[in-house]
């Protein structure tokens, strides 16, 4: 093997090439690289910081939805229960209403049965007059004779 002179200059040329890039073209490579590495790394933390957001975000979505349904419950309830007073309450009034309607039925019973009885008295007074001047052969005067027929309506 013969070292000649253009190995040499080919070995200088080759230690300049590489000195320069060394020098030039690795630093803005290097740079790059990581730059890169730093934009990777952040997005991964980025990620992770999203990922765990996420989480928590479902956490408090469940927790928001349990609130929710319980509240929905308790308005059912506090729905039914007032139902129910509404329903006790308007029995109440029906009773009360019906308890009026009988009573004011009654009164009127009672008041239409006094007027007949009334009007009975009155007729079996005319009646009895009527008889009597029948049986006497002659008339009675009815308002001669008014406080007589009253007394014998009210005995009737």
């Amino acid at each position: 093997m013969d070292i000649n002179a253009t190995l040499i200059l080919q070995m200088i040329a080759f230690a300049v090439f590489v000195w320069v890039m060394m020098k030039f073209a690795l630093p803005p490579i290097a740079k790059g690289m990581k730059d890169r590495e730093t934009r990777i790394a952040d997005g991964l933390a980025a990620a992770d910081r999203g990922s765990k957001s996420l989480l928590e975000a479902s956490a408090k979505s469940e927790e928001a939805l349990k609130a929710a349904r319980q509240q929905a419950q308790e308005i059912v309830g506090s729905a039914s229960k007032q139902a129910g007073q509404i329903l006790e309450k308007a029995k109440l009034d029906a009773e009360s209403e019906k308890a009026r309607i009988v009573a004011a039925g009654r009164a009127e019973v009672e008041r239409e049965l006094a007027q007949a009885r009334d009007t009975l008295r009155k007729q079996v007074g005319e009646l009895a007059v009527a008889g009597a001047g029948r049986i006497l052969k002659r008339e009675i005067d009815a308002k001669a004779h008014a406080e007589l027929l009253a007394d014998l309506a009210a005995q009737v």
